[in-house]
Order: C-alpha cells, then sequence, then structure tokens
C-alpha cells in the first residue's frame, strides 16, 4: 500500500503526456559529450535500483515487483491509481496501458472495461468501472502478458524520456534518476508544473554540462527547482523524496548511484546494499 502521504505520486497534468513525451523535440539529444558515461540509468542493474528508488515513495517498498496487482483511488482527483508507475485512470496513462494488453491479447479481462476508461478519462469518476475493475485488474496482473505491457508503458512514457534528456544533458546516473522520479510524479506537460517546466526553471540558474556547465550544481538547481514545483500543490508538499534521498546521494556525489545507498523516505529508512 502505498503510504498514507503519496497522493503527491500522482501526475500533474491529466491528459497531455503519452504521445507529447514521446514526441517533444527537446527530449532529442543535442549533442554527444564526452561527460556522458557508458553506463546510464538503462544499464539493467541501474534500471533496478530506479524502480527501487522509486517503489519506495510510490509504495513504502523496495519490492516494485509486487505493484504490478496494485490498484486504489488515492483520493487525488485522478480516479484508480494501479500498477508499477501508478497509471491513472483519470489521466489517460491507464488507458493506453489496457489499450496496449487489449491489443496483444484480445478479450483480456480488462477489455471489457475500455469504454468506461474512455468515459472517466480526465475525471476522477468510477463510472462502468465499480465494481469489478479492482479485482479484474488484479487478476489481469497475474499475466505475463499484462505485467510487459506495464514495463512497456513504463519505459515508453517516463523511464525512456527521462534518460534520453538526462543524456543529452549530459548527466549521469543520478542526475538521469533525478529526472525520472519528476516525470513519475509531475508528468509533462504545458502546465508549469510538468517536467520540463521544472527543468526550463533549473535551467535559469545552471547549466547542465552538456552545455558546460557543472554537472553537481545543475543537479542541485534541478532538485531545488523540483521541491519548488511539489510544494505548489498541498498533495506534493511533502519533498522527502528529494531531500532525504536524492539530495543525500548528491551531497555524497554518488553521481553513479553505487551502492551501498541508505535514504529515507516519509520518515521511512530504506538500504540497497
Amino acid at each position: 500500500m502505498r503510504h498514507p502521504a503519496t497522493p503527491a505520486t500522482r501526475r500533474t497534468a491529466l491528459t497531455l503526456f503519452g504521445a507529447a513525451l514521446a514526441a517533444t523535440p527537446f527530449l532529442k539529444p543535442i549533442a554527444a559529450t564526452a561527460s556522458v558515461r557508458a553506463t546510464g540509468l538503462d544499464d539493467p542493474a541501474k534500471k533496478e535500483i530506479a524502480m527501487q528508488l522509486v517503489s519506495s515513495a510510490e509504495n513504502s517498498s523496495l519490492d516494485w515487483k509486487a505493484q504490478y496487482q496494485y490498484i486504489e483511488d488515492i483520493h487525488d482527483g485522478r480516479g484508480y491509481t494501479a500498477g508499477i508507475i501508478g497509471f491513472c485512470s483519470g489521466t489517460g496513462d491507464m488507458l493506453d496501458l489496457v489499450e496496449l494488453y487489449t491489443g496483444r491479447r484480445p478479450g483480456n479481462v480488462l477489455a471489457k472495461y475500455l469504454p468506461a476508461l474512455r468515459e472517466v478519462n480526465g475525471s476522477d469518476s468510477h463510472a462502468g468501472l465499480d465494481p469489478g475493475f479492482p479485482g479484474d485488474w488484479r487478476r489481469a496482473a497475474r499475466d505475463a502478458a499484462f505485467q510487459r505491457a506495464q514495463d512497456d508503458e513504463r519505459d515508453r512514457v517516463y523511464f525512456g524520456p527521462a534518460v534520453r534528456q538526462g543524456k543529452a544533458d549530459g548527466l549521469r546516473v543520478l542526475g538521469q534518476f533525478a529526472y525520472y522520479d519528476a516525470i513519475v510524479m509531475h508528468g509533462d506537460g504545458t502546465d508549469p508544473l510538468s517536467f520540463r517546466n521544472i527543468r526550463r526553471r533549473a535551467l535559469r540558474t545552471a547549466k547542465p554540462p552538456a552545455q558546460g556547465g557543472d554537472e553537481v550544481t545543475y543537479l542541485d538547481a534541478f532538485l531545488d527547482a523540483r521541491v519548488w514545483a511539489m510544494k505548489q500543490e498541498e498533495a506534493h508538499s511533502d519533498t522527502s523524496r528529494v531531500d532525504t534521498a536524492q539530495r543525500v546521494f548528491l551531497r555524497r556525489r554518488n553521481l553513479d548511484l553505487n551502492p551501498p545507498l541508505d535514504w529515507k523516505v516519509y520518515g521511512d529508512s530504506y538500504h540497497i546494499g
């Protein structure tokens, strides 16, 4: 179950991320740079760390694979929140996921909810979903094809864009993770609290390595901008996933997120050996 303080885990924009993230021009690498190390967040071992770090904030657990079956309404105005990255019935990403799954496995247990998911998109409504949707989600989560669909949508909409932009900015693993965690929480779009606008706010005061800046200085500026964005909404006001996690790694100059890692989120302690 998600930590009681984590309506912060939901994205700000309701409908804009999916295709926009994949097509956004600024996500294209601006130049090859020697400051980008061969190992990035997309290295399998680093990606596993990233998933555990996000799960500590999203689900108060390092066992991110146990979250395929997770589903509840956390009463943040986005309807049902579910799965490994918190797909929401009110933000469009859950609809995209179920459409992908149905394209791969027609007649699956969630396919019958597609009309309702299209109808409730952009709202917190459960119309057409209750009472059976949560139980059917958990049943679907036992299907390896549904798990793969969740993985693929996570990578397409959140993980892939974050890593590409991080590498384009010349950031190492920690910086790429900071981008990923920001997209998970805030999504992307045109609103002032989206990932791209958090990044733009940081660029006002510091340059990333790809533009000749110091990496630590830039990441400090990015995390400052991230905290500012979080504090604009009451649901996001607990900033411990930055203050006692990402800032800890940055202060230790652990820019490649090399274990051992020790951090806290919402006062709970975590360790990766």
